[in-house]
């Protein structure tokens, strides 16, 4: 499985069981197909599944596993698995009242980490109970989010995080020794706690099957109502810190353990509008093309723009995380991962611009990209031009073009030129749909000492897929062309 397949983001889970965010998650496995899910709060108020209750002036707690089963039925319907993070703490066992996003997610510690090993080893019992140990054993479990940002684990407390780890861990065992669990799913800008993360698991011996973190590229936020700037780095910033991890765990006992990178995206606002700009899909292209060499997976953070993190949504429109607007709209960058979902599985050639496959049936793949040489997309180039010359099986070759950028493939240019409106009728959506598509071209190619010969030009921020396909040719003897309107020689 590809590294860049492996994970993708979604808001809380409770989110999955609305209508939209389950007809978004359908249209993208039908086009690109990740193999798992992620999202925050499947112990937060809002999933239930915590009921502590008194009887005979003891304290018991009772589990409701009533939406639950109805998030991972969804998921497994339509072909993704979990990956399961634990967090945010239900509210009665919280032990203070500090909460993060529009929904409250409560970010304290436990009041008994003992109450809280119950629910964790309860809830991942009941997942194989109702799914099987061999299913849930391919789902990875991971302890809480960014707990070294003060926001997400409060007061960012190191030794607290370490003791909910330890707790987590050991009550997930419990269940099964072959479950996976790990983290520490920190944010980029206190890369040291993964070191200490690492320090502390290794001194006390506390079960790690992987580690985790998570990847952003921009600046400070730049508030406007409703909306943010900021700046970005180059995207090579994003591989470098997929690569992080694995050079931190060089030559520990840690070295070796797969690294999960468990959200990655250039902007970690929901509510950037780089999100849905054509710009973002070249920015992001050679980071998900060769992302797979630093880490083993990338979860692009998020697959639909359905998420509330900061309240819902007051435009179509909003610079959302996701691959999808609301009511299945698709975005430039959905179809950078819908065209390598279409990729043969060989690599043929890589370079800066360009990642081609082949497979054994001769069909060539390539994808491509112009390069967003500056961060500052008003400087990017017009044109790029790519001319490779690939082996060839065939004597004729039959070229398939696919195309999004700042004009085609393009729903959010069309939606500012229809006056960005913020709830647009049905028509007006059917419409953005349609415009949102990628263009498609064809033609043949020549091919000469079996090679393929490819001569092309990229538009500004265009990312392109080339499917190029042997030509049987079965036109009989005696058809001529020029004969099909009736004209003679």
């Amino acid at each position: 499985m590809s590294a860049w397949r492996f994970c993708v983001g979604t808001g809380r889970m409770e989110l999955a069981l609305r209508r939209d965010y389950q007809d978004s998650l359908a249209l993208v496995q039908r086009e690109i197909g990740f193999r798992h899910i992620r999202g925050h709060g499947i112990f937060a108020d809002g999933m239930g599944i915590y009921r502590p209750y008194r009887f005979l002036k003891n304290e018991h707690q009772r589990h409701s596993y009533t939406y639950l089963d109805q998030v991972v039925d969804a998921y497994l319907e339509l072909g993704i698995r979990p990956f399961l993070e634990m967090g945010f703490m239900p509210s009665q066992l919280a032990s203070g009242d500090q909460t993060v996003f529009w929904w409250r997610g409560n970010v304290t510690p436990p009041t008994s980490y003992q109450a809280w090993a119950v629910l964790v080893r309860g809830t991942i019992a009941h997942l194989v109970d109702r799914y099987g140990l061999d299913e849930v054993r391919s789902w990875p479990i991971e302890v809480w989010n960014e707990p070294n940002l003060p926001q997400f684990w409060q007061n960012a407390d190191a030794d607290a995080y370490h003791r909910l780890y330890r707790v987590t861990a050991d009550a997930v065992k419990d269940v099964d020794a072959a479950l996976q669990v790990g983290g520490p799913a920190i944010s980029p800008g206190s890369d040291e706690w993964l070191e200490t993360f690492a320090d502390f698991v290794i001194r006390h011996d506390v079960p790690i099957d992987f580690v985790s973190r998570h990847a952003y590229s921009s600046g400070p936020a730049q508030h406007i109502p409703f909306g943010t700037h900021q700046t970005l780095e180059p995207a090579t910033r994003l591989l470098e810190q997929f690569a992080l991890p694995r050079q931190q765990l060089a030559g520990t006992p840690l070295d070796g353990l797969p690294v999960h990178i468990t959200e990655f995206n250039s902007s970690y606002r929901p509510d950037n509008p780089i999100h849905d700009t054509a710009f973002h899909a070249a920015y992001l292209a050679p980071v998900v093309a060769f992302g797979g060499e630093f880490a083993d997976s990338y979860s692009y953070w998020t697959f639909s723009d359905m998420f509330e993190e900061e309240g819902v949504s007051t435009e179509l429109f909003h610079g959302g995380f996701g691959l999808l607007t609301h009511r299945q709209i698709k975005k430039p960058t959905f179809h950078l991962y819908a065209f390598l979902a279409r990729m043969a599985p060989h690599l043929l050639s890589r370079g800066d611009d360009h990642l081609a496959t082949n497979d054994p049936a001769g069909r060539i793949t390539v994808l491509a990209w112009a390069p967003v040489d500056h961060v500052d997309l008003r400087q990017s180039p017009e044109r790029h031009s790519l001319r490779l010359s690939l082996p060839f099986s065939g004597s004729q070759a039959f070229l398939l073009r696919s195309s999004a950028d700042e004009e085609r493939g393009n729903a959010w240019a069309a939606w500012r030129e229809m006056g960005r409106p913020a709830s647009p009728i049905p028509a007006q959506v059917e419409t953005l749909r349609e415009c949102a598509e990628p263009v498609r071209t064809h033609s043949r190619l020549p091919v000469s000492g079996g090679q393929v010969e490819i001569d092309i030009a990229l538009a500004r921020h265009e990312v392109t897929l080339l499917e190029i396909t042997p030509v049987a040719d079965t036109t009989p003897p005696w058809w001529d062309d020029a004969r099909l309107l009736g004209a003679t020689s």
